[in-house]
């Protein structure tokens, strides 16, 4: 007899299961997928213990009747798809029909579902109208894979799901898991962002006797934003929206004989991008603050991963990274969502098209908003590892590759909890002024105001003046903002708070030799005159070098420079980059170069310097040079680094004629926020902070 076995279904399943569940957040997200597939419009999510002792997702979609309900914990039974040819434009977050069964098989699975044809039927029989209508419809208790009870049950249409004793039946697996703590906040984090990728929805979590995430649909994703995170992290993030009709399909047409006579051509349909991107001066160590929605499913993509980053190239310091909730919608068949165990990841067809269109809508949306950053925010904000845009930090996206391995760590809960975290809910602070206590006011009904905006006004910093606070006529209910009111109120600040007025500052002096102090109808400006002319003199080397037009000045005497052994490898990779960027410079000797002439702006030591650090830069050190080096990212290195050491130097006093050509030439650049290595340019102090810190207001 053969040593090889055919698996039953219960092994098959919790192998499975070793590929689907991995934690409590693994289980959430499937069955939240699965409400989403049903067309939920409101989602209840329970959790105790972590998601270890109970996980139950209640919505109220489409159902499902008797042997759906007893089909659905079945293998690969499922009902989004049926050929394998659908497998191609795959348009919904579930499709393989493992979830269900991979659950039953390693824990307790509770499930109460009816249809609206149940509740329909049971509705006209009992004459009940079609609001109050109850559904005879199906629950079922399964156990470790074995179903247990199966019964009639009255409820409403939907579906509700319990997951109770998460790996009971296989404790290696069990403990495995982290600190209730840490599961908590890998559920919390997911339901946050399946809340922010569907606004429309309503989202509750709740987790013992308190509610973690509560969210009422809303018209916009902005609003979503203002609603769960509020308005200081609103106010860090910009708003990006693109799209282009793709011009060919990637998918390749089908053989004539399986060709449909009557069926129309395939369009190649349209590419969109949208969601929120941050400021420059908002900056992270890590990519855990990039999420990525395609077609609404939340995914981890190196491709578009490595857009974002070229996006910001020249703009924030290679080694940080932006926050960014990204949601790109693209034709089912240009994207292949079967990949991954998990279906954390995705393929597409035309990736190169993809990236790019990804990467310059973002780029054009910095040009276009010019941020500018304010003297509180640049104090306060200096990279860090936290994750943003969730609620409690220590949430990667589960099964994502900078998510934390499981076993020979520690736990960090105490570590995550003692961290300080960036874009949490503000602290309470005093309101300046006083609060009205008239009898108007206080008989004001508030029936229109919910618990959280009373919160969220005691927060809001007050906006009048003390004298219009004790008129009888103020509105006291108007601090409290809807989510629409105040999502709309900060997107009019930042559309005003930009450096488009660059141009027509007034230079005042300087501080110290080092910084220029300029006044505006915004208040008042403090430039840093390096990095200002470093990324005047960038961009212009940039578009001399595109036409091929850099102008350079021979040396009296060649300079000399030494390098070591290694560095000469380097520097036979890069020379033909370097002439083209000015440079004349030829070997001397086995580790000797002259150099013969250079570009306009460089001269003695700062060449030798220059020459130094692109080699640097562009090899990782003696025992491996970079031979395959990605030309555009050379074009910039060596350009950041010319303008660099070209550029007014710190301690040098400027004439007002001087500073004011800069403020102009620093206004036509496309990028006036930051210099080519990530440095701040400008900082406003802007009038309402004067008045503010004056106590004008």
């Amino acid at each position: 007899m053969g040593r090889i076995r055919v698996l039953s279904d219960q092994v098959a399943n919790q192998i499975a299961a070793g590929e689907v569940v991995d934690r409590p957040a693994s289980v959430v997200k499937e069955l939240l997928e699965n409400s989403l597939d049903a067309g939920a419009n409101r989602i209840r999510i329970e959790v105790e213990a972590g998601g270890r002792k109970l996980i139950r997702v209640a919505d109220d979609g489409q159902g499902m009747n008797r042997d759906d309900a007893l089909l659905a914990f079945e293998r690969h039974a499922t009902s989004k798809i049926r050929t394998a040819d659908e497998l191609l434009s795959i348009a919904t977050l579930g499709f393989r029909g493992e979830a269900l069964p991979s659950i039953a098989s390693v824990a307790r699975v509770s499930l109460d579902t009816a249809t609206s044809e149940e509740s329909s039927a049971a509705g006209s029989s009992a004459g009940l109208s079609q609001a109050g209508r109850n559904s005879i419809g199906t629950h079922v208790e399964i156990a470790g894979g074995k179903i247990l009870h199966v019964e009639d049950a009255v409820r409403p249409r939907g579906t509700t799901i319990s997951v109770s004793d998460l790996f009971f039946n296989t404790p290696a697996r069990r403990k495995f898991l982290r600190a209730e703590a840490t599961e908590l906040s890998h559920v919390t984090a997911l339901v946050t962002h399946y809340a922010l990728a569907h606004p429309e929805k309503h989202f509750e979590l709740l987790s013992a006797s308190h509610s973690l995430v509560s969210a009422p649909p809303v018209t916009r994703p902005a609003e979503r934003i203002y609603q769960i995170f509020g308005k200081e992290t609103l106010s860090q993030l910009l708003p990006v929206a693109a799209e282009t009709r793709l011009e060919r399909s990637g998918l390749p047409e089908p053989p004539p004989w399986k060709r449909d006579p009557d069926e129309p051509p395939r369009q190649p349909g349209i590419l969109r991008v949208s969601g929120f991107y941050s400021k420059p001066e908002l900056q992270k160590l890590n990519r855990n603050s990039i999420y990525i929605f395609v077609n609404k499913r939340l995914i981890r993509d190196r491709l578009l991963l490595h857009a974002i980053a070229e996006a910001y190239r020249n703009i924030i310091p290679p080694t940080s990274s932006p926050v960014v909730l990204l949601f790109l919608e693209v034709p089912p068949e240009e994207v292949d969502v079967n990949v991954h165990p998990a279906k954390t990841e995705a393929r597409f067809r035309q990736q190169s098209l993809v990236h790019d269109f990804v990467r310059d809508s973002i780029r054009h949306a910095l040009i276009a908003a010019r941020p500018v950053a304010g003297f509180k925010a640049a104090l306060e904000s200096s990279p860090a590892a936290t994750p943003s845009l969730i609620p409690v930090p220590g949430s990667p996206l589960p099964g994502s590759p900078d998510d934390e391995p499981v076993s020979g760590q520690a736990d960090p809960d105490s570590a995550a909890t003692s961290e300080s975290f960036t874009l949490t809910p503000r602290p309470v602070s005093p309101i300046p002024g006083k609060l009205p206590f008239g009898a108007s006011e206080m008989a004001a009904p508030l029936e229109q105001q919910s618990l959280r905006q009373a919160a969220a006004a005691l927060m809001e910093p007050f906006a009048g003046t003390a004298e219009e606070s004790c008129s009888p006529d103020y509105d006291f209910a108007a601090v409290a903002r809807p989510p629409q009111d105040g999502a709309a109120a900060v997107e009019a600040e930042q559309a005003a708070a930009n450096l488009n007025r660059l141009g027509s500052l007034r230079p005042l002096g300087q501080l110290r030799e080092s910084f220029i102090l300029a006044a505006g109808d915004e208040g008042l400006w403090i430039i840093d005159q390096h990095v200002a002319h470093e990324r005047v003199l960038f961009e212009k080397i940039l578009r001399e070098r595109q036409v091929e037009q850099v102008q350079r000045q021979r040396l009296l005497m060649p300079l000399l420079v030494e390098l070591k052994p290694w560095q000469m490898v380097i520097f036979a990779q890069v020379a033909d980059e370097l002439e083209r960027n000015g440079f004349e410079v030829e070997p001397f000797g086995p580790q000797t170069l002259a150099v013969k002439a250079a570009p306009v702006g460089l001269e003695g030591g700062s060449l030798e310097r220059m020459l130094h650090e692109v080699i640097e830069q562009s090899g990782d050190g003696p025992a491996e040079a970079s031979l395959n080096e990605n030309l555009t990212s050379l074009r910039t290195r060596i350009a950041a680094s010319i303008a660099c050491h070209s550029a007014i130097k710190i301690n040098t006093p400027l004439d007002p004629k001087r500073m004011e050509w800069l403020l102009l030439e620093l206004a036509k650049t496309e990028h006036p926020t930051s210099c080519p290595h990530g440095r701040p340019i400008a900082l406003l102090y802007s009038w309402k902070d004067i008045q503010r810190a004056f106590h004008r207001i």
